[in-house]
């Protein structure tokens, strides 16, 4: 993780003016707090390795112009090696996490298919189905319209095309494995629960601030129409 000059800059001039808070009332002042606000959530995974009296001195030197109170190429060398120790702490968090969600997957997955009318392929997916549906199933090269839900084992919610009050529209072959899977499974009018395994969804990668590696995936799925013309490449 880079530590940027900027942005520990515009903290620090932040930091001297919070020993006075006053009223946020002008443009420039809301504008200066949005600034503020965005540079604080920039720096949560390293704030507590930020020395602050430090920092302030920083930008106290800068402001008035004068020179480095410790030359730049030790500052810049001291930065490199505090880049290492965070990116070695975010690899043992991210490990952590990992392992957890894996054990924490694999015990909900041997839980859930024991329910009744849970059916488990032979790849490992999970579905149940809610509501059949009726008709022909999409192929890989089809486009279809969805609703949908997904959330993670514990129920937190990361997707939801309800919420937008919109349904989604894409290829079949363009979503992740256990989710194309499981559409091919549906016909329209149908509304399943797949229940997605760590390694038919994105495995090891993080998949934005929700979904870490090896988590299991849940989605409610509502096949609303299925295009009968195949989808043209590059589209």
């Amino acid at each position: 993780m880079r530590l940027r000059l900027q942005s520990v800059a515009a903290l620090a001039v932040i930091t001297l003016a919070a020993c006075q808070p006053a009223a946020i009332e002008d443009d420039f002042e809301k504008a200066s707090y949005l600034i503020g606000l965005e540079v604080g959530s920039s720096l949560r995974q390293v704030r507590e390795h930020l020395d602050i009296d430090a920092l302030v001195r920083g930008i106290e030197d800068a402001r008035a112009e004068a020179d480095p109170a410790v030359e730049m190429e030790e500052l810049n060398a001291a930065r490199d090696r505090v880049e290492t120790v965070l990116q070695a702490e975010q690899e043992a968090r991210s490990a952590e996490l990992s392992a957890r969600n894996i054990e924490e997957g694999t015990a909900y997955l041997a839980s859930n298919a024991e329910k009744d009318g849970v059916t488990v392929t032979e790849s490992g997916l999970q579905y149940e189905v809610l509501t059949e549906g009726d008709g022909v199933h999409p192929t890989g090269d089809q486009r279809v319209t969805i609703h949908y839900s997904g959330s993670l084992i514990d129920g937190t919610i990361f997707d939801t095309s309800y919420e937008r009050d919109q349904p989604a529209r894409f290829a079949v072959s363009g979503v992740i494995a256990g989710f194309e899977e499981g559409l091919r499974l549906m016909s329209i009018g149908a509304k399943y629960r797949l229940s997605i395994p760590s390694d038919l969804a994105y495995g090891e990668q993080q998949a934005g601030r929700t979904i870490g590696p090896n988590s299991t995936l849940i989605f409610e799925v509502e096949m609303l129409e299925i295009e009968t013309e195949p989808e043209a490449p590059g589209n």
